[in-house]
């Protein structure tokens, strides 16, 4: 009987596994979280029992769902009006987990759920995050890299988790997602994210302490800025952390041994050790506040800094929670760094473009007041390499609109690089005042039409922008590729004081978006600047005047980014 039995259950855990081939993964959203942790630190655990709503969002009834956690998590219970739910656990690699892969529940509901309508399910799950780097080092990342990009885990000296798409702590639903194949990660969690923009998201964190010694401090982010406590002694630390929606933000909770400054509305937790480090945050504070006062308004909702302990850690904000190295070799940033969370302290837009947007912008603009405009566009480029990839993977295709829409992408290469450069190529189309007054003008409340930002500048610059937007925001065309077609030097002899230098330049455009493109024509003794719109497909013309005989033509200075950089310099030998 023993034997019968256990081919029964094997045979059933087949035709579940064969059922889950064809599963729709993605055809729920989870649409409230309300979640109660508890956390080991000591033995790395976690520990979760809550509540998720799923909302069915496809065209088809569905009796069965698949919910993933971290690989290194398990399930203990689902349950659904109380009663328990029949569920077969599996492996399910994914990179939306830093373990590289999930621990996926596949759950029979007690009634199909019909397109529309939603389903309570109570959970119970444990187990343990470690620091862990698979996800990259398979892919060929060198180990000391992959350290300092993937630091997430539950530690007894230091505990930092950040949610799905580092460490799938609370359940989510995709499908599979491989750094590995071409732009199969950005994809997943783009509609992923897109999915659940919306949902509200309540965790209730509790950590209880074994030592009797004075404890360390507890941080999560959420609505209203980053909620942060400390121990008393012998004593249990209590955080609750909530949004109403969940937009760009990314779940994320810190525990460490922070020694707290305030500078309203300024919190700053740095480790021991970086005290040279956090003042000079503390001293960056006051310039980069009137700087994006000046911009965006003066910065008003709490921000917080989290200290990293590994210097040269990489950076992760989710809302108003910046987590970096504070180490006084990596203090140099504390400038833009700041800038940027002030800008989500004075700005606030639900439009991922807009909002992220205009921070990185506005690190860029900082830069160049600091150290003139190829420092910005330093800044610019340090983040495009990314987004660059993507775009010229739409370039290379024949569809005119293969990629992801800024207007709608919950993609982070696109909605921070791409859009970055968008606000910098308006600033030099439009003009530095008449930008800051549309960013002045701009209220989320009024942002219920994709074309908002659009009629907001062109109202204020008196410009056309419509091809602009329509290349760069609202559709993905790839990448612009300029060239010089041909260039005319001549003379005007019948001039007054004699004979005048000028030169016939025209540029061709070989991308399928167009752009204003700066260049630079060099003489003997000078060098004169100019810009040219040059539509997709298409030439332009310009007269340029010199002061003596052109020899060389350079087109674009990185503030446009472009699918071919090599064919920008043309010399002139007539």
């Amino acid at each position: 009987m023993r034997v019968l039995s256990f081919f029964l259950a094997l045979g059933a855990l087949g035709m579940c596994s064969v059922s889950a081939v064809a599963l729709n993964r993605e055809a729920f959203t989870i649409t409230k979280y309300d979640l109660q942790v508890r956390l080991e630190p000591e033995q790395q655990r976690l520990g979760v029992r809550g509540r998720i709503l799923l909302r069915n969002d496809s065209s088809q009834p569905q009796k069965v769902v698949a919910l993933q956690l971290s690989s290194s998590l398990n399930w203990r219970s689902i349950l659904a009006a109380g009663k328990p739910l029949q569920f077969v656990a599996q492996g399910f690699v994914s990179d939306i987990d830093h373990t590289g892969g999930l621990s996926e529940a596949i759950v029979t509901l007690p009634s199909e759920i019909k397109p529309g309508d939603s389903v309570e399910l109570e959970i119970g799950y444990e187990g343990v995050i470690p620091l862990d780097m698979t996800r990259l080092t398979r892919v060929g990342v060198p180990k000391e890299i992959a350290w300092h990009t993937s630091w997430d885990q539950i530690g007894r000296s230091f505990t930092a988790v950040r949610g799905a798409g580092y460490v799938a702590w609370y359940p989510v639903t995709t499908e599979s997602a491989d750094f590995s194949e071409g732009n199969s990660l950005f994809e997943v969690t783009n509609r992923w994210k897109s999915r659940e923009a919306e949902s509200e998201f309540n965790v209730r964190i509790e950590y209880s302490r074994q030592s009797a010694e004075a404890g360390p401090a507890l941080l999560c982010s959420g609505d209203g800025g980053s909620f942060s406590a400390e121990f008393g002694r012998n004593s249990a630390l209590l955080a609750n952390c909530a949004w109403k929606q969940l937009g760009l933000a990314t779940p994320t909770f810190v525990i460490a041994n922070y020694k707290g400054s305030s500078e309203p509305p300024l919190t700053l937790l740095a480790l021991p050790g970086h005290e040279s480090g956090a003042a000079t945050y503390l001293r960056a504070f006051e310039p980069a506040s009137k700087f994006v006062s000046e911009w965006f308004g003066k910065p008003t909702a709490p921000i917080s800094v989290a200290d990293l302990p590994e210097p040269h850690a990489a950076p992760f904000e989710s809302g108003t929670l910046l987590m970096v190295s504070v180490a006084e070799e990596d203090a140099k940033l504390a400038g833009t760094n700041l800038v940027h969370e002030l800008v989500h302290s004075a700005f606030v837009s639900q439009r991922p473009w807009v909002e992220e947007g205009l921070a990185h912008f506005a690190e860029a603009l900082y830069r160049e007041q600091q150290g003139g405009r190829q420092a910005a566009l330093d800044v610019l480029s340090s983040h495009e390499a990314a987004f660059l990839q993507s775009e010229k993977d739409v370039t290379d295709t024949t569809q005119n609109n293969a990629g992801q829409p800024l207007s709608t992408t919950f993609d982070e290469t696109y909605y921070r690089s791409k859009a970055a450069y968008v606000w910098w190529m308006l600033r030099d189309k439009v003009g530095t005042d008449a930008l800051k007054q549309a960013i002045h003008g701009y209220r989320a409340a009024d942002d219920t039409d994709p074309k908002y930002t659009e009629r907001l500048i062109e109202s204020v610059s008196k410009r056309d922008l419509s091809a602009f937007f329509d290349d760069w925001v609202y559709h993905d065309r790839g990448l612009p590729d300029f060239h010089v077609q041909s260039a005319h030097p001549w003379q005007d002899a019948s001039s007054k004081g004699g004979k005048v230098q000028f030169l016939t330049l025209t540029v061709e455009n070989l991308g399928l978006a167009g752009a204003e493109v700066p260049f630079t024509v060099r003489c003997e003794t000078s060098e004169v600047p100019g810009r040219l719109d040059v539509r997709a497909k298409s030439a332009a013309t310009i007269r340029v005047e010199m002061p003596c005989a052109p020899q060389e033509i350079i087109l674009n200075d990185g503030s446009v980014p472009e699918s071919d950089l090599t064919n920008n310099v043309f010399k002139i030998t007539e």
